[in-house]
């Protein structure tokens, strides 16, 4: 028998309480939850694995169940259909490259330093994780619609963004060319989001290096720079400082 189909067989048989419930009641309940926590987590590792496997549109609840020794209908049960796993995946990968961003970002003393580890931090979690990386930055998944349940994960790591623009918005407020009145909306709309408070001009610019963080990192991870800029790492350093500057984090 397999590990995913003893936890299923868990699951399934531990019943669920209703009101009051007794030590014992509440002591099964922490088993069934605890036999559903482990299902879902091995059933999403098998998604990654098929992720890696044949991509975002390869991925099949039936093969799922299939490799974890499970029907597919008790699957469904975890996960209805492929886009709430597809939905469950990404949130896990932008939660997981946020922790990673904000981890780094709080070691330094400085915004400079935090910049960099922060642009380091992002590069090394797509380089151990492409396919993941891949999902939530790389090509749409055909017919798949990210569902409002995703924003938060994924604002999470734009913030790491934020708190660093918001040391840099003194010294940069009154530089560059005025906004255009649409980007000038967006970009107010964005600080709402990631740094109350810092002008619209110094989000723009922080926008404009954040993606070219994020471009650079996806010509890297899909072979971009092969035969040009192969290894990529003096590129990367180099670019990140002059990000910075651009964005005015110093």
């Amino acid at each position: 028998m397999s590990r995913a189909l003893l936890l299923l067989l868990i699951d399934a048989l531990i019943p669920g309480t209703l009101g009051g419930m007794t030590a014992t009641e509440s002591a099964s309940r922490t088993a069934r939850e605890r036999a559903r926590t482990e299902l879902t987590r091995e059933i999403k590792e098998e998604a990654r694995r098929q992720l890696a496997a044949h991509g975002a549109q390869g991925l099949s609840l039936r093969a799922v169940a299939r490799e974890l020794g499970m029907v597919s209908s008790a699957l469904y049960r975890y996960f209805p259909s492929r886009d709430e796993l597809l939905t469950a995946l990404i949130i896990d990968a932008y939660d997981a490259l946020a922790a990673a961003a904000e981890t780094a970002s709080a070691g330094p003393p400085d915004a400079r330093g935090r910049w960099r580890a922060a642009c380091g931090a992002v590069r090394d979690w797509a380089r151990a994780h492409p396919h993941e990386y891949a999902l939530i930055y790389g090509s749409p998944v055909p017919g798949y619609q990210a569902p409002q349940a995703t924003v938060a994960s994924a604002v999470r790591v734009a913030r790491v963004l934020g708190g660093l623009l918001a040391g840099a918005s003194t010294a940069r407020d009154g530089a560059g060319p005025p906004l255009p009145p649409v980007l000038g909306e967006q970009a107010t709309t964005v600080a709402e989001a990631i740094a109350p408070g810092v002008p619209g001009p110094v989000i723009v610019r922080g926008l404009i290096a954040w993606t070219q963080l994020f471009g650079m990192i996806s010509f890297e991870l899909f072979g971009q720079f092969v035969g040009s800029l192969d290894p990529a790492d003096e590129f990367f350093g180099y670019t990140v400082e002059q990000m910075a500057d651009f964005a005015g984090i110093t």
